[in-house]
């Protein structure tokens, strides 16, 4: 069996764009006629031009290759052009294409992806969402966001917990910039910790809380913020400071009650080894579109395991990275949580043949071999991405 052909799909998510702008597939093509399906998780340059880097990747090092040949292929691509460290936007093309050949190699021998990386350990996943800006059903396009009322917040959160989600995360914390860290406003902490005190009023004990930053404080500044939030026994304190240097984060970890969790941002295990080595966090949330791919998360989750560190992959991406995570999540023993987009409904059920199956606060892996989803092409290519923004972007000006 030899991969001979692959395809892309730059694909538009519609309103309210939970997940992002767009979505980057592929597939990847047997000469025996399995498919296989990724997903690219890159927010570095333009969907087009993750496209080409996807194309040249593929020609040069994928195209005629033996699928179970991964840890070769790894090595091959981490290492092209002489680079030998970890690159975000080249990890983001290897994950995508990665994730597509585990697909063939568990179709290929007519088993989940799990039971070829040690097999079932969890029969159900734990999950939990964000609360977006219009999360609940009493909100539309035009209701004022949950960022803006804590009331409002909280309604959303009981909502969430109602449909049986027993976690919760939201960022009340504020925007976040280039030219970050810094110290958090004594607005933005009073902001937090009323977030904080509506959310937990509301939910009790059915919810954990996990706060979420995005790497916008300095030390000195997260661990101020953290001993303000301490009081309502959050979950987590997500990526309190920038993901350079983990060295800093682990002063946050050091002075707080607060597990720290981060990953989001990070590739490769040699990432993920300094953070633990440091103590920088003890849940890693890698994201399996660009951390490396499926067997790169595999072994970053066994060096948590030696630390006791557990893992919880992150998900602000489409539903094949989210069904990789699935996989890796299931047959993981120090797994503690999966991100979804709500409850892997919408436009996330759509563009899959079969939907992700959730259930009261739980996904159920599946046992259909590979990833065990399907891309509808036919919605794929009705949802064609024409435009040139990046999947994230941050305020270019300084915040104060």
């Amino acid at each position: 069996m030899r991969i001979n052909n692959l395809k892309v799909y730059v694909v538009g998510n519609p309103p309210p764009h939970h997940g992002g702008r767009y979505f980057i597939f592929l597939k990847l093509f047997a000469d025996n006629g399995i498919e296989g399906v990724g997903e690219v998780y890159c927010a570095t340059f333009q969907p087009h031009v993750i496209e080409k880097m996807i194309e040249d990747v593929y020609e040069r090092h994928v195209q005629g290759m033996n699928p179970f040949r991964i840890e070769s292929l790894w090595r091959s691509v981490y290492g092209r052009g002489y680079t030998m460290r970890p690159d975000a936007s080249l990890m983001g093309v290897l994950s995508g294409l990665e994730i597509a050949l585990w697909d063939i190699c568990g179709k290929a021998v007519e088993k989940p992806v799990y039971e070829l990386l040690g097999g079932k350990v969890h029969e159900k996943l734990r999950t939990y969402t964000y609360l977006y800006p219009k999360t609940g059903s009493a909100y539309t396009d035009e209701s004022p966001s949950v960022y803006d009322d804590p009331d409002l917040a909280a309604e959303a959160a009981s909502e969430c917990v109602a449909q049986g989600f027993t976690a919760i995360k939201f960022d009340p914390a504020g925007p976040y910039s280039v030219f970050d860290p810094r110290q958090p406003s004594m607005e933005a902490m009073d902001r937090s910790e009323l977030f904080c005190s509506r959310i937990r009023e509301a939910v009790g004990s059915k919810a954990d809380l996990l706060f979420g930053t995005h790497g916008q404080f300095t030390p000195s500044g997260a661990i101020r913020l953290a001993r303000r939030l301490e009081a309502y026994d959050p979950l987590w304190f997500e990526e309190p400071t920038p993901p350079e240097r983990p060295e800093e984060m682990a002063k946050v970890a050091r002075q707080t009650k607060i597990p720290v969790a981060t990953g989001e941002r990070l590739t490769t295990k040699y990432e993920f080894a300094r953070v633990l080595e440091t103590g920088a966090a003890s849940i890693l949330q890698p994201a399996l579109g660009r951390v490396g791919g499926i067997l790169e998360a595999k072994k970053i989750a066994g060096m948590a395991e030696s630390h006791y560190a557990q893992v919880a992959p992150h998900l602000y991406c489409g539903p094949v990275e989210g069904a990789a995570n699935i996989q890796i999540s299931t047959c993981t023993p120090n797994f503690l949580i999966l991100e979804g987009i709500r409850r892997w409904e919408g436009f996330h059920a759509q563009i899959l043949k079969k939907p992700v199956k959730w259930d009261s606060g739980f996904v159920i892996p599946p046992t259909e071999p590979g990833l065990g989803v399907e891309l509808n092409e036919e919605v794929a290519l009705a949802h064609t991405y024409n435009e040139k923004d990046l999947h994230l972007e941050m305020a270019e000006k300084p915040i104060h």
